[in-house]
């Protein structure tokens, strides 16, 4: 994944035309953090756990980015993502710079107090190089409110009242309203712009969705709330469809019973991986990273992709699908709603204010479709794509705050 966010960020170095020495400053991250955590099970066996921080570049503000609890979880993992919220967070404008971390445990496979062990080791292990100020982490894959509540209250033993620390936390631990929709809602509005553009209206799409955890299932819901027939879902175990559109809520409630999309009622079930290829307008990958590959990338019928995941397509089968005419959205742009939304929790805990949810998801469309804009500028002033049209216009505001900043005194082209 790190060589895949390389690839297009040099894409974006080239149309800006960035010197080597430059494209290094950049990329390479400020600081990376690796520690050992080493908790008992419940009954009472050592386990050996890896944490991983990588925090990227601060010029335009504290850094900010998930915590995933992942068997993968890895340095290259953690460094990709980290690359990934700088430039997402720079594309819709919020103060923050890019970090990201995990650990490489199972959750599925622990107990509730076995992952509250080790998150808070985590936690012990971090705590002079997290802070509201310095780095925010987040929720992520594996990771939700409830854990991030945990690592407020063991950050706090050592830092006082710190509830701007973590944001994604419960709403009744200073969480924000619309923060754990906020994903998919991103995902919907920078939709809608799309579909502006293109003349149609939501009765028009038949929308497939690949993945059905917070970002899959919020947006799903949105999507069908807004006339869209949802015709397609897939998760790690199977896939169900209905021509005629699922029913949503009742999808969503089978699926926090059931943890799958697999055997739910109202439609056909098909193999998980059939979706990529599902005959639809709107694809939305919202599972992990590399669902859409040179090896599949023929196959995709839908006119327009909106990355709900981090990284779910790699670069060949970008360029294969943008040759194609498919107007790819690109996860640094499409699944920004939450980094937003995020923000705002982080400003309403240093304002020690509450927003009311009708403010929170006011703010969040005006951000995206503000960067939705944006990005289409670039995209046609340049000749390029979306995907590097947006890394073109993240790098040039995190040059220039960089250069103000007097980081970097040699001149961009901006």
């Amino acid at each position: 994944m790190l060589e895949e966010a390389h690839s297009y960020f040099q894409k974006a170095a080239d149309v800006l035309n960035l010197s080597d020495r430059i494209r290094e400053i950049i990329w390479s991250p400020l600081r990376v953090v690796r520690v050992e955590l080493v908790v008992d099970d419940d009954e009472g066996r050592l386990k050996h756990y890896m944490g991983y921080r990588v925090q990227h570049n601060k010029a335009r503000g504290p850094m900010k980015g998930g915590l995933r609890f992942h068997p993968s979880m890895d340095e290259d993992h953690a460094a990709a993502l980290a690359n990934l919220m700088t430039w997402k967070t720079a594309i819709v404008d919020v103060p923050f710079g890019g970090a990201k971390g995990g650990i490489n445990c199972d959750p599925l496979n622990m107990s509730e107090r076995e992952l509250n062990e080790v998150t808070r080791r985590f936690v012990e292990q971090t705590k002079e190089i997290i802070g509201p100020t310095i780095d925010i982490p987040a929720p992520d894959v594996n990771t939700n409110a409830k854990i991030m509540g945990w690592i407020m209250d063991e950050y706090s033993k050592y830092a006082g009242f710190s509830p701007g620390v973590v944001t994604g936390k419960p709403l009744h631990l200073f969480g924000s309203e619309g923060r754990e929709e906020a994903t998919g809602r991103g995902v919907m509005v920078v939709l809608d712009e799309a579909l502006k553009e293109r003349g149609k209206g939501w009765q028009d799409i038949r929308v497939a969705i690949q993945g059905f955890g917070n970002v899959g299932s919020n947006a799903a819901r949105l999507i069908a709330e807004q006339g869209a027939r949802i015709v397609a879902v897939a998760d790690h175990m199977g896939g169900v469809s209905n021509d005629k559109g699922l029913d949503i809520p009742a999808l969503i409630e089978w699926v926090k019973e059931h943890r799958t999309v697999k055997g739910f009622a109202g439609g056909e079930a098909f193999d998980g991986p059939d979706v990529i290829a599902w005959d639809c307008d709107v694809l939305i990958p919202a599972a992990l990273e590399d669902a859409i590959t040179e090896d599949n990338a023929d196959t995709v019928k839908a006119g327009i992709i909106v990355e709900g995941a981090n990284g779910p397509t790699s670069p060949a089968a970008h360029d294969a699908l943008v040759q194609r005419g498919v107007l790819v959205i690109p996860d640094i742009l499409a699944n920004a709603g939450g980094v937003t939304v995020s923000y705002f929790e982080w400003a309403q805990n240093i304002q020690q204010f509450r927003w009311q949810k009708a403010r929170v998801d006011e703010e969040l469309h005006q951000v995206m479709r503000k960067a939705y804009t944006a990005v289409k500028d670039v995209a046609q002033e340049k000749g390029i794509d979306m995907r590097i049209a947006a890394f073109v216009l993240a790098i040039r505001r995190v040059a220039e705050a960089a250069r103000s900043r007097r980081y970097v005194k040699e001149e961009i082209a901006l």
